[in-house]
């Protein structure tokens, strides 16, 4: 016999969500309110208020039907492909209200095993991409990304990775010397958005702030296109600004 709710009491409370929370997980599809309480042994009326809360907070999710999967929260809690397809998806709907917030493009990327990745970005038709017309692993040099990046490294990264990628003039903007490339990332304040104003596109101007998390760096970047440069300071400082969470969620 089930033991009677007693939602006044916060141990039971914290039993019978894990109740429904095992419930849930059983049914990948997807699984009623009506199902839930017969198979978790909750009336309706506790289970009410439970399954809001555990809506609000990302547990669980309601689908077609009026049925109830389990929420991205939940996974993220988990470990493996689950996990990462979830974290992804929290990801890009952070991405996609900062894209409207800004008014512009923005773009996650990491360093990773020497090389610039632009892991995920949020654009649309009144907030297209930069067009990446010379690989963005070629144009650190050049690019708000590679230069937030490098900024980040130690000066035998940063000259490992220039012998690999030449500081090739992409725009008459571009900064080809090493040294003064250097100098400029070493005077660089950590809490200042990075700029590149023509530097790796004509038409193009970025910014980008750092993420990061221990050993890793990454960034936080935008794109704009030029007649919209007068934007870019304030656009730069509102990312600067909405950075922390998106940090949490990488170091999930």
């Amino acid at each position: 016999m089930a033991l009677k709710p007693e939602p006044t009491a916060p141990f039971h409370s914290v039993q019978y969500a894990l109740r429904v929370l095992e419930t849930v997980s059983k049914h990948s599809s997807g699984v009623t309110a009506t199902q839930i309480s017969r198979e978790a042994g909750l009336p309706i009326g506790h289970l009410t208020p439970l399954l809001l809360t555990l809506r609000r907070e990302g547990y669980v999710e309601q689908v077609t039907d009026g049925a109830y999967a389990i929420g991205s929260s939940l996974l993220l809690l988990g470990s493996g492909a689950a996990r990462r397809q979830a974290l992804e998806t929290r990801l890009q709907q952070m991405l996609t209200q900062l894209r409207d917030s800004v008014g512009a493009a923005v773009y996650i990327s990491r360093y990773v095993d020497g090389e610039i990745r632009v892991t995920q970005y949020a654009d649309g038709p009144r907030t297209p991409a930069v067009n990446e017309w010379v690989d963005f692993r070629s144009s650190a040099h050049a690019s708000a990304v590679g230069k937030c990046l490098l900024a980040q490294l130690d000066q035998n990264s940063r000259r490992d990775h220039l012998s690999r990628h030449k500081t090739a003039r992409l725009t008459s903007r571009t900064i080809t010397n090493e040294k003064v490339l250097f100098s400029k990332l070493d005077s660089q304040p950590a809490t200042v958005p990075v700029l590149d104003l023509q530097e790796y596109a004509v038409g193009t101007v970025c910014a980008a702030v750092p993420l990061t998390a221990g050993a890793s760096a990454g960034c936080l970047a935008l794109s704009l296109p030029v007649e919209d440069a007068h934007r870019l300071r304030a656009a730069a400082d509102t990312l600067n600004r909405r950075a922390a969470p998106v940090l949490l969620s990488l170091a999930l």
